[in-house]
Parts: structure tokens; C-alpha cells; sequence
């Protein structure tokens, strides 16, 4: 069970280096929208393992542990968020024909601080409950 969380850490430096690559200001614009593509394709994948594989190991360990209950549901609830303001991004920036301008800027700073914030949170809590279930 362990495999999973070094799996999911790895899916986190991963995303978190391609969306640092975006901000290079020396690629070019399709190098950009290429990068762009495979965060999209690398976190989709990631949010897919998370819900196959660890989000139903702590939804039965919560429903006779109420303060993981709150906490997966807090993270389930946050995780709409995310998702929802991580796609629109995708959907407006990924085409080949995007501006890559101060707008995209700004969206991919904002996406990036999000993305980040949630990766740790879920690293120091989803994570850990995680594997104190599987100690």
C-alpha cells in the first residue's frame, strides 16, 4: 500500500515540474500548449488513481472514524473545486491557438498556488491517514 502514496508523491513533483516549465518565459508558445497537454493528461490520471485506488480504502476506514470522515469529505468537496477551475484553465489555455499572454500569466500562477497548496495538504493528511491504515 505504500507503493501508491510513493506513486501519487512522484504524479505530484511531476505536475508541479511541468506547470513550473510553463512559466519559462524562453519556450515557445507550442512548447507551452505541449507541456500544458501532458500536465492535463499526468493530473487526470493521478486524480483517476486517487479515486480508484485511495479514496475507497479511507472512505470505509471512515465510516467508523468520524474525524477522517470530515476530513475525506472536506478533501472530496475541495477536490470539486479544484478540478472544476483546473479544467476550465485547461480547456481555455491547452489549444494550440491560445494566447500566451499576461491573462495566461496570472491563470497559471493562481492554478499553480492552488495545485501546490492541495498537493502538500494531501501529502500531510490524505496520505498519512492513509498509511497509518495500511501500517
Amino acid at each position: 500500500m505504500a507503493r501508491l502514496i510513493d506513486e501519487l508523491k512522484r504524479d505530484h513533483v511531476e505536475i508541479e515540474a511541468m506547470l513550473n516549465r510553463v512559466k519559462d518565459t524562453t519556450i515557445t508558445n507550442k512548447e507551452a500548449h505541449r507541456i500544458l497537454v501532458a500536465a492535463q493528461n499526468t493530473l487526470l490520471a493521478h486524480l483517476r488513481k486517487e479515486d480508484t485506488q485511495l479514496y475507497p480504502v479511507l472512505n470505509r476506514a471512515a465510516q467508523t472514524d468520524q474525524a477522517l470522515k470530515r476530513t475525506v469529505d472536506f478533501y472530496a468537496k475541495d477536490m470539486e473545486e479544484i478540478s472544476g477551475n483546473a479544467i476550465a484553465f485547461f480547456k481555455k489555455y491547452a489549444a494550440d491557438d491560445a494566447p500566451i499572454d499576461i491573462e495566461f500569466a496570472r491563470a497559471l500562477g493562481r492554478l499553480f498556488a492552488t495545485i501546490s497548496r492541495r498537493l502538500r495538504s494531501e501529502e500531510n493528511t490524505l496520505y498519512a491517514s492513509y498509511e497509518k491504515l495500511s501500517a
